[in-house]
């Protein structure tokens, strides 16, 4: 925490094995100067932590259909969601909820089965009779490189999808995109959480 007041440090103290941290408040570092550290054998993988966002003006539609107002805001929503998944991400989500996340996996074709599995799941356990990925939208943190990941969430039932674009197979994504009638969006910007 950014520090402890009087009445906290005693509450703690009273504690077995409770170590405190004093850390410096959010925000006073420079977004250039936030960095992120991963454990690797034999030393640590460095990077600058994924301050980036999309950028209202760059998204660009790619796909024949246009996506609707609430596809839009749930595009929007997921791709804020899908930067702190770990990669390859998959998040699917509807009315302003995620639905399914896929994470960590060797590709985007599994992370989409699992966030689809995941929707299925939480359906039967609200005793739903369609999985919630029905109807929704999904994020993929980085480019679809084939269209077998994009085509497992149309199968699960995405309507629209938002992802950087940017791969050499891109032509054909956006055609199975526009054949199985979903709205894309490339945001020209790709998240990384490894």
């Amino acid at each position: 925490a950014p520090g402890f007041n009087s009445e906290a440090l005693k509450l703690f103290a009273a504690k077995k094995n409770v170590r405190l941290m004093q850390m410096p408040e959010m925000g006073t570092t420079k977004d250039t100067e936030k960095f992120d550290l991963k454990r690797i054998g034999g030393g640590l993988l460095v990077q600058s932590q994924d301050m980036l966002d999309y950028i209202e003006g760059k998204l660009k539609v790619v796909s024949e259909r246009k996506p609707d107002h609430r596809e839009m805001e749930d595009m929007k929503f997921a791709w804020i969601v899908a930067k702190h998944v770990k990669s390859n991400a998959i998040v699917y989500v509807k009315d302003g909820a995620t639905v399914g996340i896929g994470a960590g996996q060797m590709n985007r074709l599994d992370s989409s089965r699992i966030a689809a599995r995941k929707s299925e799941d939480a359906a039967k356990a609200e005793g739903l009779k369609s999985p919630l990925a029905v109807g929704s939208v999904v994020a993929s943190d980085a480019f679809f490189p084939f269209a077998d990941g994009l085509m497992a969430a149309a199968d699960a039932g995405v309507t629209a999808i938002i992802q950087p674009g940017g791969s050499i197979r891109d032509e054909e994504v956006i055609e199975a995109a526009n054949a199985a009638n979903l709205a894309m969006i490339f945001t020209g910007i790709r998240h990384f959480n490894h």
